[in-house]
């Protein structure tokens, strides 16, 4: 499933137009990214719970010619899939 499915989803779910659809969708998707830009956690109840980790500065080898390589510390997403998806999904 893409984007483009779950918009069809909602409006199908919801009725209205495709664009209120879709417009409702990318302020899901935009409230979530914005909240893990900031460092917080989005709990979605049944879903799970979308968190930011800190990773640390490391030093990588590239497969290819062997040299080694800087990785900068970073943050990246997390999500921790709540037990109701879990059993969902079994």
């Amino acid at each position: 499933m893409n984007k483009q499915a779950i918009i069809e989803e909602v409006h199908v779910a919801i009725g209205g137009t495709k664009a209120g659809a879709e417009k409702a969708v990318d302020v899901v998707v935009d409230s979530i990214v914005n909240t893990l830009k900031k460092g917080e956690e989005v709990s979605i109840a049944g879903l799970g719970i979308f968190s930011t980790k800190d990773r640390a500065a490391r030093t990588a080898r590239n497969p290819r010619t062997g040299e080694t390589v800087q990785v900068p510390a970073m943050r990246v997403p997390k999500f921790r899939a709540a037990k109701a998806l879990k059993d969902a999904v079994k």
